[in-house]
């Protein structure tokens, strides 16, 4: 079977990510099981061939970079097919890839679950809006719908910097800038630095990975621009954490007072089985209101939990009761809402009270 035919196959079958590596055959990811296809055992210079044949999709990409740093990120389309993001590595000493699969049409965000509470943060001006959770937890859809409608809906120039590109928006009633790093531009700071040079009223920042790219994504927060990013945590309290600890201690007071001013929301998603065989994603929603500002600007971040828990009325939900909901509605099991769960005890108490 050619690279081509493997593709296709995956795209076929609902595949979301597909495993060339040594050792075994091509596999798939399906409803977040990994699913070994018929074909034979990938031996390393098989690997290397089908290797070769995906950077030859992807416009003769230099495949260089991967055998001489050991790893390389790209994406590419196949017409009539789907757009696939490319993660190629070197594994003991072999050449291997996990390529993730994305469609070329973004999917409803209602059926695939995403709550209008997290849709209407789109309807925002300025500020900063981070999505968060684990790897594959789907932050990119979500973004991608986020910036969609705003595409739909809006007048603006929207600048994505991403690395790779994933989802690529058609120019609607916006204007869509997308620069894939490494290819359009050199790294993320360049591109974002750059970008508050282009006329932008939205940016999508697609990781807030070091000191230096948060630094710089809080001042153009700052400088009246909606900034969407993205952070591999799980929880709003810990997100908060997260940026601040990513500055020296001299700097902290500053960047909470910052931080406090520019933090629209913090979303938190993780992907979890359904019973359907399928998966579903739960939400923790938290909108930034005077309260939880005042939290992070007197290190109180700790007791944000409990705004969220207590101001559902507001939109927000914490990720147990959106687990919970999700459980009574036969969603999901309730053995999985328990393993995702943020505090299983408490939960277990509240799935009592219910039944």
């Amino acid at each position: 079977m050619n690279i081509i035919q493997i593709l296709t196959d995956a795209v076929q079958r609902h595949a979301s990510d597909i495993f060339v590596i040594a050792g075994l055959p091509v596999s798939y990811k399906i409803n977040g099981s990994i699913v070994r296809t018929e074909q034979d055992i990938l031996m390393p210079a098989q690997t290397e061939q089908l290797m070769r044949a995906i950077y030859a999709l992807a416009g003769d990409r230099n495949i260089d970079r991967v055998m001489v740093d050991g790893d390389d990120d790209f994406s590419f389309s196949l017409k009539g097919i789907s757009r696939f993001r490319v993660n190629a590595y070197r594994q003991r000493s072999s050449l291997a890839a996990v390529i993730r699969v994305i469609t070329f049409d973004l999917p409803d965000p209602r059926k695939i679950g995403i709550p209008d509470t997290v849709l209407q943060l789109a309807d925002q001006t300025k500020g900063l809006v981070l999505v968060t959770g684990p790897a594959g937890s789907g932050k990119s859809t979500t973004l991608a719908c986020m910036i969609d409608r705003i595409n739909r809906t809006r007048s603006s120039h929207v600048i994505t910097l991403e690395d790779p590109l994933e989802y690529l928006h058609r120019h609607n009633k916006s204007i869509v800038s997308q620069r894939e790093i490494s290819t359009d531009t050199e790294s993320y700071v360049k591109a974002l630095r750059s970008a508050l040079r282009q006329a932008p009223d939205v940016i999508l920042l697609g990781e807030m990975r070091d000191y230096e790219t948060i630094n710089v994504a809080m001042t153009a927060a700052e400088t009246g621009h909606l900034i969407f990013s993205t952070l591999h945590t799980i929880g709003a309290a810990n997100t908060i954490d997260r940026i601040i600890d990513a500055f020296p201690p001299n700097q902290q007071h500053q960047i909470r007072i910052q931080l406090s001013m520019v933090l629209q929301a913090v979303i938190s998603q993780q992907i979890v089985p359904a019973t359907n065989g399928k998966e579903v994603p739960a939400f923790e929603i938290m909108l930034v209101n005077s309260a939880i500002r005042n939290m992070i600007r007197e290190s109180k971040v700790h007791q944000i939990d409990t705004v969220i828990y207590s101001s559902a009325n507001e939109g927000m939900r914490t990720m147990d009761s959106s687990l919970l909901e999700l459980f009574q509605k036969g969603i999901i099991e309730q053995s999985d809402a328990l393993t995702y769960s943020t505090n299983p005890d408490q939960m277990l108490k509240r799935m009592k009270s219910i039944t």
